[in-house]
């Protein structure tokens, strides 16, 4: 069949990913739809190995993206992905020349993420209704997301013996298997031992089960589950925001930033492998700061 070989080659390639690389499901999934639409593409221009590409066919794929209205972000990412398999590719010895060499990346957008006000984070951790189960284990849920700006793949996956509720710390393990400890404050601990004593036996139902956050099955709690709780709590909570809990995050670090931390301190906190990454959190504090200003200063 056409392409087959070259299929086969991806596959390696994200075999490679995730053994050697310890990059994460999610990160592997990207380069993997990337990598799928490159080569039906190649097929589709009668290209059957990768010694046929050069500049031309490259540019002349990102053009065929763009005529079909992809977004700049999802073009910057293919881009990426490509540059890191013709590497790949060069280091296997599967190609003598990177045609990606003679490629430049468009600029990215800077994007500033959503983030909630003080208020608005305040109304969305009194949303849950603490007096049913799943209510108390949505406010357990929110309270340590906006306390230590886990991710929503970490929290899903947090384990009991993660937990180190008496020294105020817990351990994560973030993208590419890096662990981490943060500290956690006395609100979270609170909800966190009142989830732990009083619904989380419940939600078990005589099973076992290793994982922290559990749904009405006595099962891990999915990603889905927590967009689909959020949801509803935003919904609650009368915040009109397109609410995330990648935007529990991006308040999180806003929010310490703020108040006087360090960024170094955030991009540990973040568990950022690059401070550049952290940085746009400096850049959303100074629009915050402007905002406020034109809306109060009386000769704004």
């Amino acid at each position: 069949m056409e392409g087959e070989l070259m299929k086969g080659t991806v596959v390696d390639y994200l075999h490679y990913l995730k053994v050697e690389r310890g990059l994460s499901q999610n990160t592997i999934a990207s380069y993997h739809n990337d990598l799928q639409q490159f080569i039906s593409f190649l097929i589709s221009r009668k290209i059957t190995n990768f010694d046929m590409i050069d500049r031309k066919v490259i540019i002349s794929f990102l053009q065929d993206e763009g005529e079909q209205k992809k977004a700049d972000s999802s073009i910057v990412r293919c881009i990426t992905s490509l540059r890191k398999f013709f590497q790949y590719l060069v280091e296997e010895e599967k190609i003598k020349n990177d045609p990606m060499q003679l490629i430049d990346a468009p600029k990215r957008k800077e994007h500033l993420p959503e983030v909630l006000s003080t208020k608005e984070v305040e109304r969305l951790l009194l949303s849950p209704d603490v007096t049913k189960p799943l209510g108390l284990r949505n406010r357990a849920i929110l309270e340590l997301m906006y306390a230590t700006g886990l991710r929503v793949s970490e929290a899903i996956n947090l384990q009991l013996s993660d937990l180190h509720l008496s020294l105020g710390l817990i351990q994560t393990l973030g993208k590419g298997q890096k662990e981490r400890i943060i500290p956690i404050g006395d609100q979270a601990i609170h909800w966190l031992e009142r989830y732990l004593n009083e619904v989380r036996p419940k939600l078990l139902k005589n099973q076992r089960s290793s994982f922290l956050f559990l749904n009405h099955h006595g099962r891990k709690l999915s990603r889905q589950g927590i967009w689909k709780n959020l949801k509803l709590e935003v919904k609650k909570a009368g915040i009109q925001k397109n609410v995330t809990p990648h935007t529990l995050r991006h308040s999180f670090a806003t929010h310490i930033l703020e108040n006087g931390a360090d960024l170094r301190v955030v991009q540990e906190l973040l568990g950022h492998a690059d401070i550049s990454t952290t940085q746009i959190y400096t850049h959303l504090s100074k629009k915050r700061l402007a905002d406020v200003y034109n809306r109060y200063h009386p000769r704004a």
